[in-house]
């Protein structure tokens, strides 16, 4: 049987169920069904989901033996739940350890953009590779998930513009500049300052970023690297994965400050679903882990014991877990603060331990929409976040490379002669996972 019939008829039976289940308080929600209306018109553009790295790792990149049409009991992420959340269009993680820089970052960014590819070509009938605002309109109308890529970590195109353009051909329509560690041009959110934010060369990756037209992600970059970006970048930027620093002092969050110079610039923050991001007593429980696991490292306790201490305290000191309203108390800031014009979603799915409840997957979304709507948004305000807004940074974004391409070929600059290098880059600790 092949896997399009297979599809089609787990499709059908899941209609069959619902249409013969009876109707929950739930399901006669008016804002839900009313979120759910407003779905179907805006696709819900989704900014950050990580589950290729997830089919890379648990499953040898084998996009058919995970097998995305059948329901699965762990994750975030499958076919059965991207359709029951009504998820109109998604920016795929491609990600790849910061441990890889120097050691093969570029072929595993591609292996990784190959497993998305992959899913296309396994599953037509979902899914569609998108590469402009109206690629995702287009495919969303037909009834499809429009499909593009987001490179997370500027480790991966080597310290190389041709490398950078090449991802753009494969599909990659963002990239964010750091993960967790420094690269060789940009400082990020969670190393040790090196550089003062982007280097000369990081500036040149920015301006090549805009001639493409490939949207430069500002999530895990340090505040100074915020700001050199938005004093070079001449299209809009986006924030795939962050949420806003008012309520959590964590530094992968967006500050207000800049927030503010953000939306000057046309930006979108797409609000994610991290725990410790977004909820302070989260975040203070993982500082107390990470306490936890410091002591027994400077004590020099193996892998093995350390794992099992940590896992008895987690036990005795559970995580505090909200409910998907801290999210929204994250949109209701960013609206009062910037407003509705630069909110955007970035869920961070399969990249994450636990999400606020009442958001547990890919399939609950509607419920923070109705949410949204139960606390006084106004439909043209929720249609801006489900995909409004970013369809418009991705709109005028094409419009500056195109008037970039016709003022300037592609750039041809070098890391070793803008940044000073002689032939290897400056001795650096390495870097962290």
């Amino acid at each position: 049987m092949t896997r399009r019939l297979l599809l089609s008829l787990a499709t059908c039976a899941c209609i069959g169920a619902l249409a013969a289940a009876p109707a929950t308080a739930q399901d006669r929600d008016p804002y839900l069904e009313h979120a759910r209306e407003l779905m179907r018109q805006v696709p819900l553009i989704d900014g950050h989901n990580d589950l290729p790295w997830g089919i890379r790792v648990g499953y040898s990149m084998s996009v058919d033996s995970f097998d995305l049409a059948v329901r699965h009991s762990s994750g975030h992420t499958d076919i059965p739940r991207l359709r029951e959340g009504l998820v109109g269009a998604q920016f795929w993680s491609t990600w790849t350890p910061p441990s890889f820089e120097h050691k093969g970052a570029a072929r595993a960014g591609m292996e990784q953009g190959d497993i998305v590819h992959q899913m296309v070509e396994l599953y037509p009938e979902t899914f569609e590779m998108a590469g402009t605002a109206a690629d995702v309109m287009r495919i969303f109308r037909s009834g499809k998930i429009a499909c593009m890529l987001g490179l997370e970590g500027g480790y991966m195109i080597e310290n190389s513009l041709g490398l950078l353009r090449a991802f753009y051909r494969d599909g990659v329509r963002y990239m964010t500049l750091t993960h967790w560690a420094n690269v060789d041009w940009a400082d990020a959110a969670t190393d040790t300052l090196e550089h003062g934010g982007l280097t000369p060369f990081g500036e040149e990756v920015v301006r090549e970023m805009n001639r493409l037209g490939m949207l430069v992600d500002l999530s895990h970059v340090s505040d100074s690297t915020m700001w050199d970006v938005l004093r070079v970048s001449e299209a809009p930027v986006i924030f795939s994965h962050s949420s806003s620093r008012h309520f959590t002092p964590h530094p992968r969050n967006v500050p207000d400050d800049i927030a503010i110079a953000a939306a000057e610039n046309g930006a979108v923050i797409m609000v994610n679903f991290v725990l410790p991001f977004i909820y302070q007593p989260a975040f203070e429980w993982d500082e107390e882990r990470n306490k936890v696991v410091a002591r027994l490292r400077a004590d020099s306790v193996d892998a093995g014991a350390l794992r099992d201490t940590v896992m008895v305290w987690m036990e005795a000191n559970p995580r505090p877990r909200p409910d998907l309203g801290i999210v929204a108390d994250h949109m209701d800031h960013l609206r009062n603060l910037i407003g509705a014009d630069h909110i955007g979603i970035g869920s961070d799915f399969d990249g994450i331990e636990m999400p606020p409840s009442g958001l547990d997957d890919v399939s609950q979304y509607p419920n923070l929409i109705a949410e949204l709507l139960r606390r006084g948004w106004g439909d043209d305000e929720v249609l801006k976040v489900l995909g409004l807004n970013v369809l418009r940074v991705m709109q005028e974004a094409e419009l500056v490379a195109q008037r970039l391409q016709a003022e300037r070929p592609a750039s041809t600059a070098q890391i070793e002669v803008l940044d000073g290098w002689d032939t290897e880059p400056p001795l650096r600790r390495p870097s962290q996972d």
